[in-house]
């Protein structure tokens, strides 16, 4: 899932990027203006050189290593079947360091200097928004594994791709739709709202919270509070004085843990608990709030340890060998940027071609299957589908809901810590 790690708000930057306009022009090359190369239209050269930069030091080096593993994973894999239209892929990265004015450095580079083919996106919404302005000017497809904010879609970008089922926003609504398909009387009556001051996971929260309030279900309490608060204590403290029947965490990574970690030391277990980041990663939430302590918690996803979406099961058994392992440790990261590199590989196959014109035109058009879901978008690069609810069981994330997709039923009743 898309997250925005701590210690990172750049705001100001944000806002300055944010504001500025992307250049609509064609689909025209690096700095001639010319046609874009690619393979199919391009100057018939053997390799489809592919640009992204990624934060591989700095805040978001986690996630953003994982994204390289996606890539690096599908570039392999592409290239042991002869490549894209007989052309060898090369992933070509370079570290943005976890900010947005070398990210903003890093494309231009990428485009005008090293003339790549094509560019993929970063991780997080803050770097994919001046990411995405760079590739705009400049005539580039822009499909993006992990920037889903609201900012993001505002930009009004017809280039730009999120490759994730649903906009992150949209995050908690199968969690909702969950809720609301259970008889009134099996429904929590009362629920409090905790969330970041970030781009997504406040929006996020209260969205979670229209829904529900519309649904009859009454808000207790609600705070959302500042990105530099590393102690929730004093939080969760007014929450569990207000006794909810649920807590709906707007999180992204480190407030998650701080959250949980809070509940824990209070002895404050809620009957239903929904944590919208953080808590959908496999491998760091455990290790940050203990294997014991995840029982029963709520989030979504989009890539699952045992998913049966399109191209899941080769992804996973392609990570393995190449990476070792086990597939409840794979980062859902790297499922996305790999999806990135079959959607480019599908266009190629059915067009025939890969210039940046051609892949903008035909991610427009229909439905694209992908291991992290059958994707498709709207105008402005926003997803139409949904994501997946899963719930922590038996010390690993499971789907539950909806029944398509669901391994097992929900626990409607969250376990005692450490349980």
């Amino acid at each position: 899932m898309t997250v925005i790690g701590p210690r990172w708000r750049h705001r100001g930057v944000l806002a300055a990027l944010a504001a500025t306009t992307a250049t609509a022009l064609a689909a025209c090359g690096p700095a001639t203006g010319g046609p874009a190369r690619g393979a199919g239209d391009g100057p018939g050269k053997d390799t489809l050189t592919i640009g992204v930069s990624l934060s591989l030091t700095g805040d978001f080096a986690d996630p953003g290593k994982a994204a390289k593993r996606g890539y690096d994973l599908w570039a392999s894999d592409v290239n042991a079947r002869g490549g894209v239209l007989g052309h060898k892929v090369a992933i070509k990265i370079v570290d943005d360091t976890s900010n947005p004015n070398q990210v903003t450095t890093n494309y231009t580079n990428l485009i005008t200097k090293d003339k790549v083919d094509l560019v993929v996106g970063p991780y997080s919404s803050l770097l994919t928004i001046p990411a995405s302005q760079v590739a705009k000017r400049y005539g580039y497809a822009f499909l993006e594994p992990a920037g889903g904010g609201p900012k993001v879609f505002a930009q009004h970008l017809d280039n730009l791709f999120f490759v994730q089922p649903a906009a992150i926003v949209k995050q908690g609504d199968i969690f909702v739709d969950y809720l609301l398909s259970l008889p009134p009387a099996e429904r929590p009556k009362t629920a409090a709202y905790a969330s970041l001051d970030d781009p997504f996971a406040a929006p996020l929260a209260d969205n979670v919270r229209k829904r529900l309030e519309a649904a009859g279900i009454k808000t207790v309490y609600a705070q959302t509070y500042p990105d530099n608060l590393t102690d929730l204590t004093p939080v969760i403290t007014k929450v569990a004085s207000a006794k909810p029947d649920l807590l709906v965490s707007g999180t992204q990574s480190e407030d998650a843990y701080a959250q949980v970690k809070a509940m824990i030391q209070l002895g404050f277990n809620p009957r239903w608990l929904f944590v919208s980041n953080g808590a959908n990663n496999p491998v760091e939430f455990p290790d940050k709030v203990g294997a014991d302590n995840t029982q029963g918690i709520f989030t979504t996803g989009d890539w699952f340890a045992g998913s049966q979406q399109s191209g899941a099961s080769a992804f996973v058994k392609a990570y393995l060998t190449k990476y070792g392992g086990k597939e409840t440790d794979i980062d859902t990261t790297s499922a996305e940027a790999y999806s990135v590199g079959t959607l480019i590989e599908q266009v190629a196959k059915k067009t025939g071609k890969l210039d940046n014109k051609s892949l903008i035109s035909a991610l427009h058009s229909g439905t694209w299957r992908t291991p992290v879901g059958d994707l498709s978008w709207d105008a402005n690069g926003e997803p139409k589908g949904h994501y997946t609810l899963v719930q922590w069981q038996k010390h690993r994330l499971t789907p539950v809901y909806p029944a398509d997709v669901a391994v097992t039923a929900p626990v409607t009743a969250k376990p005692a810590w450490g349980e």
